[in-house]
């Protein structure tokens, strides 16, 4: 378990960060071999759970299903690429003690890919309506190139991963990563909270 030190250093970087960013973050272009993708283009999820946003209209949503998944867990399926974002979602009941739980095991699940990672970058993205999410961008033979976590920090708790299934090297897929990278950074941007107020509230 990470200490309250960490805890408390991850916030105020987090903080310091977000008072430097802008909400127009991109993930970060590289020269990549050709490959003819389609043009973004979104829809809304089903108005059935505690956060809304847009999503590609090249993916699937579906429930999770697996044994240890929890309600409102979702996955976003791209057939076409075999690639899923795996989304999960814990409600923080306006507890700091559950809060920190969350954030500590965040931060290991995008720690356990150090081993594999060629580089592991972390941003602040600020959204249009002034939410912040925390951002890692892995690179090299890790199975989860792009991650991320938004919370209100009293009420929901959202995490995201992307995953592929094939086992074809990441060099390989570049084009689609950062293609669905767009797609996620695109999904926070219009991220809402069930029943939140006009003023959203930024991570603390």
């Amino acid at each position: 378990m990470v200490s309250m030190k960490y805890i408390c250093l991850s916030m105020i970087v987090l903080l310091e960060v977000a008072v430097a960013c802008t909400s127009d973050y991109v993930p970060k272009p590289k020269g990549y071999n050709r490959i003819d993708l389609p043009e973004h283009r979104y829809v809304s999820l089903p108005d059935t759970l505690p956060y809304n946003f847009e999503y590609s209209s090249h993916a699937t949503p579906y429930p999770d299903t697996s044994v240890n998944a929890e309600p409102y867990w979702l996955n976003v399926y791209y057939p076409e690429y075999d690639a899923n974002i795996q989304l999960t979602y814990k409600p923080v009941n306006q507890s700091e003690a559950m809060l920190e739980t969350l954030l500590e095991d965040s931060y290991q699940l995008t720690a356990n890919h150090q081993i594999r990672a060629a580089s592991i970058d972390e941003n602040v993205l600020g959204t249009p309506s002034g939410k912040k999410a925390l951002i890692a961008e892995l690179t090299g033979e890790v199975p989860s190139q792009f991650q991320f976590y938004i919370t209100d920090s009293t009420n929901h708790f959202l995490r995201g991963a992307l995953y592929f299934k094939t086992a074809t090297q990441n060099d390989s897929l570049a084009p689609i990563i950062e293609f669905i990278k767009i797609d996620m950074i695109h999904l926070l941007n219009t991220l809402e909270w069930e029943g939140e107020a006009t003023t959203a509230i930024d991570l603390r």
